[in-house]
């Protein structure tokens, strides 16, 4: 199972650097990308619909499919379909904001619909609602990063966590004595988590000394020489609480995986779950021109 999780991990990674390099050349942001962001969403939309129902809710699936592809499409709206200053004047995110607005008007259309007696309602609208915050809204913050300040930007994000999930586990497989969460989490360790943000700070120095001025992909940005470490440890910090933010959903749940559309990983979610919550302090980071 190892050999197997790390073959498709490589395979996983490889396909990520193509499409990452295919969209930096594209002219039109994203086009390459917006494929991938949408699958991902469609998946991740079913995964946290089958816990949902696994934890005895009952939200609709049709207005979280729906809302969270008109969340992820939305990112691209005011540059696309808007007059030129109007994305300017609204900033950013307000393409997903009217998504999320319209996505929270459906549940409660579909919820009125559906009704029949006292009990749930409540329950099922915050499920719904949730499972477009936590795929649609988060994954538009990883959308803007790449919109607004390049395929590095997103790189950068994704390189910290991912060498994050790697220092958690070598550190704590090798040095892990002190339990972390041991009701939530029990493979988590006090050890791995400082070999979180230590490799994870690794990868952040490597991205923006390295990487990112190499290949030319962030333009006009200027940020703060050493922003590299706070950017390392509180991406790297947010990355290790989205990790445990699944397994509490998973926990609740009572399974193990959100999916088995990836063995030995798991689904979209076990693999999207560290990246999606620390999307917006990345997102922050590069706002406040910390990196």
């Amino acid at each position: 199972m190892l050999r197997w999780r790390l073959l498709l991990g490589t395979l996983i990674i490889g396909a990520l650097i193509a499409l990452c390099w295919l969209d930096h050349r594209a002219v039109m942001p994203g086009v390459w990308l917006l494929p991938v962001a949408v699958a991902a969403a469609v998946l991740a939309s079913g995964e946290i619909l089958y816990l949902a129902e696994a934890a005895g809710m009952r939200p609709l699936p049709w207005a979280v499919y729906g809302g969270n592809v008109l969340l992820v499409l939305s990112n691209w709206s005011p540059p696309i379909c808007c007059r030129p200053n109007v994305f300017s004047e609204v900033g950013p995110m307000a393409g997903p904001l009217v998504a999320l607005g319209l996505g929270v008007l459906a549940v409660f259309l579909g919820e009125m619909r559906r009704y029949k007696k006292p009990g749930g309602v409540v329950i099922n609208l915050a499920a719904s609602v949730f499972g477009l915050v936590y795929v649609g809204v988060l994954f538009s913050f990883l959308i803007q990063l790449r919109l607004m300040w390049g395929v590095g930007a997103l790189a950068s994000l994704i390189i910290v966590v991912k060498m994050g999930d790697t220092g958690a586990y070598t550190i704590g497989r090798l040095f892990g004595r002190h339990k972390m969460a041991p009701v939530l989490s029990p493979g988590k360790t006090l050890e791995g988590a400082l070999g979180a943000l230590a490799f994870g700070c690794l990868g952040a120095f490597a991205a923006f000394q390295w990487l990112i001025p190499a290949v030319g992909m962030v333009d006009g940005h200027v940020g703060l020489s050493w922003g590299w470490l706070p950017f390392g440890l509180l991406v790297g910090l947010t990355g290790l609480f989205g990790d445990l933010a699944e397994s509490l959903i998973k926990r609740d749940a009572g399974c193990k995986d959100s999916s088995r559309w990836l063995p030995g990983f798991g689904g979209v979610l076990d693999i999207l779950d560290s990246i999606l919550l620390a999307a917006p302090v990345a997102w922050l980071c590069w706002a406040l021109k910390l990196v």
